[in-house]
């Protein structure tokens, strides 16, 4: 079942040329299960009717605050308890600027400043309109007030040119609204954190064209970067071969071997709070990888031969830097998942350490879902099976409770220094 089953979601449409998708994004929004009520402003009806939007979200459309059957029940204000959600696709540049300035000016501005909702604005414009300064800086303000701003995608726009300013494609914009959030304590831990989260595999070279690694997807790193960067703080990723794309706000490095993330890591670790090392690291590389591709041995007796080294412990060492930030370590066990993790822990020093079992395909690398056991000092929990976007989401809920004082204390630290 999705997430959005039962969830009342509010869109709002304002007056740009990608306002012709939006019955397409309602009909999918349905299909998830939710309740959609559309609000348009003024001008979105000369880029798509009320009567198709009403069609395919079975509700009457909305377009005026002074419509006097519906705010003889303070409709506008019961429009904003009513949601969930409120997702505005197409957001003008206008649009954006009002709302970053607090204006209530028609039904859909009055809205976003009424409701208790979570807002997601999803950008669409010409590239110039969307890379000038004030709008940049007026989607800064809305991440301040806890708007989720989708990033647009990039490519050709309607008046010709080439940039980014589309509107995402509509299962984007759902995933967009299926991403679970944090609540407001852990925000206030996490916001203004200087974070690093390395995820994803390494891969040790043998020569040109082989390589040892594993079967890591780098998801669920992944999802903690973006989970995080939700909440306001300030997201560095270490990157592994593979890890999919992240939004524009993170500061991404990618990598390739252990010792590219090594240095890496202590090249910027000077001014992080919080440490999670999430990457499947390779725990040896070949000694010497060759320089050209290793020829197949025409006889079928003779054997090859690797000698491997092991590879520096990134986890450890950042433990043991003068920087000492918050660390949690990831686990990936396939037997005695609790023991190994609970020695993992002592031996590296760990504030905290996360563990799951590999060895069930469920929840193993290339899974979708996960599993996981946080432990720490003084308390061990278990979080069931769950998309690694909710894990996400539970683990820096948890990483928030537990730690929190010893990451409010370094980000005092590093606030006063700025």
């Amino acid at each position: 079942m999705s997430r959005l089953t039962g969830q009342n979601i509010l869109l709002g449409i304002t007056a740009g040329v990608a306002a012709y998708k939006t019955p397409a994004l309602v009909r999918a929004l349905r299909a998830e299960g939710a309740e959609i009520n559309v609000v348009m402003s003024a001008n979105a009806h000369k880029f798509v009717t009320p009567t198709a939007l009403q069609a395919v979200s079975g509700h009457p459309v909305r377009d005026d605050l002074w419509d006097p059957n519906a705010e003889a029940s303070m409709g506008h204000i019961e429009l904003a308890r009513w949601a969930d959600q409120i997702l505005i696709a197409p957001a003008t540049a206008n649009c954006v600027a009002a709302l970053a300035q607090g204006q209530a000016y028609d039904l859909l501005s009055t809205l976003c400043l009424a409701t208790d909702a979570r807002v997601l604005i999803a950008p669409a414009m010409n590239q110039g309109m969307y890379l000038h300064p004030a709008t940049q800086r007026n989607l800064a303000t809305l991440k301040t007030f806890g708007y989720v701003v989708i990033d647009p995608d990039h490519g050709e726009q309607a008046c010709g040119e080439f940039g980014p300013g589309r509107l995402p494609d509509p299962n984007d914009l759902i995933a967009a609204l299926d991403q679970p959030t944090l609540a407001d304590q852990a925000v206030s831990v996490l916001q203004d954190l200087n974070v690093m989260i390395t995820a994803g595999p390494t891969r040790e070279a043998i020569d040109p064209v082989r390589f040892i690694s594993n079967h890591s997807s780098g998801v669920q790193g992944l999802s903690l970067a973006e989970v995080a960067n939700a909440a306001g703080a300030r997201v560095t990723l270490i990157a592994g071969p593979g890890v999919p794309a992240c939004s524009a706000e993170i500061s991404r490095y990618d990598v390739t071997s252990a010792m590219d993330m090594h240095a890496i890591v202590h090249e910027l670790l000077a001014d992080i709070d919080l440490f999670i090392g999430v990457a499947a690291v390779a725990d040896y590389r070949v000694a010497q990888a060759a320089a050209q591709k290793i020829k197949k041995h025409t006889s079928s007796d003779e054997h090859l031969d690797l000698r491997l080294i092991e590879n520096p412990d990134i986890i450890a060492s950042v433990v043991d830097s003068a920087h000492e930030p918050v660390v949690v370590g990831f686990a990936a066990e396939t037997q005695d998942t609790l023991k190994h993790a609970r020695e993992k822990r002592l031996r590296k020093g760990l504030h905290a350490i996360v563990v799951n079992d590999v060895s069930d395909a469920s929840i193993g690398f290339n899974s979708p879902d996960n599993a996981t056991t946080f432990i720490c000092d003084n308390e061990e929990v278990f979080f069931e099976r769950q998309s690694k976007q909710e894990m996400a989401n539970k683990l820096l809920q948890q990483i928030a409770e537990t730690l929190g004082t010893e990451l409010a204390t370094r980000k005092s630290g590093h606030l006063k220094s700025e």
